[in-house]
């Protein structure tokens, strides 16, 4: 890993923030819609999907420099894998820091936005597992680890956050699963039985589809971007700003 990055206590709480505000902004902009827009699931979605493009870009920017803003276990993952190619990127205590994080904030970011609404924390009874679907989390967290370490292989990740960004919300629109595509994301659903919730039974199909895109989104980097593993520490952003105050 990159010597000049922060300590890890440092990026794990970015990690925890980041991803516990992306879900707190993908399922209070959920719940939003459903109050704002009750007959109108299509316009629910426009709302849904206009907050977390924003948001999501906001949160990349913010917290990109300290951790890289991975907010993904799957982006994570695939992080150590490249890393382990060229001595960069994630070491495994590392991996399992970030993971553990990024969980944490997941769930701690739908218990927020259910308070912010006044909405009891209670499991998602939302069914959402059907072949379409899967397959949509793995077309979608493909296109996402193709496009983040592509972005970090051609020296162009001071675009991560709006393209990143960018294509969640089209994904929203051109899968069926509305593009969860990120395993923490889909446990901290889970607790909240709302617009944006993923019912319990639901969500181990999703993540098992989230680690077949990912590695298939890695397969086409590695074709594509044959030395990308080398970037492995500017994934999502380059994260070394803050090293010189531990």
């Amino acid at each position: 890993m990159n010597s000049n990055q922060p300590p890890l206590w440092r990026r794990a709480i970015a990690e925890l923030l980041g991803t516990g505000l992306l879900v707190a902004i993908v399922v209070g902009s959920g719940i939003a819609a459903q109050q704002l827009s009750p007959n109108d699931i299509g316009l629910q979605l426009l709302q849904n999907s206009t907050a977390t493009v924003l948001g999501l870009t906001v949160l990349i920017l913010v917290f990109g420099p300290v951790s890289g803003a991975h907010f993904n276990p799957v982006v994570s993952m695939v992080d150590w894998i490249l890393g382990r190619r060229s001595g960069t990127g994630l070491g495994v205590p590392e991996l399992g820091t970030y993971v553990v994080a990024q969980t944490v904030g997941g769930i701690g970011g739908s218990v927020l936005a259910n308070a912010m609404f006044e909405v009891g924390t209670s499991i998602s009874t939302k069914d959402r597992a059907t072949p379409g679907h899967l397959l949509a989390e793995v077309v979608a967290t493909a296109g996402l680890v193709l496009l983040i370490f592509a972005l970090a292989a051609t020296n162009r990740g001071v675009l991560a956050a709006p393209a990143v960004g960018a294509y969640i919300g089209a994904a929203y629109w051109f899968t069926s699963s509305t593009s969860f595509a990120n395993p923490a994301v889909t446990v901290g659903r889970i607790f909240s039985d709302t617009f944006a919730g993923i019912a319990p039974a639901s969500a181990p199909g999703f993540i098992v589809a989230q680690l077949i895109g990912a590695a298939v989104g890695l397969g086409l980097l590695l074709v594509l971007f044959p030395s990308a593993g080398r970037s492995a520490d500017d994934v999502v952003l380059p994260h070394g700003a803050e090293s010189s105050n531990p």
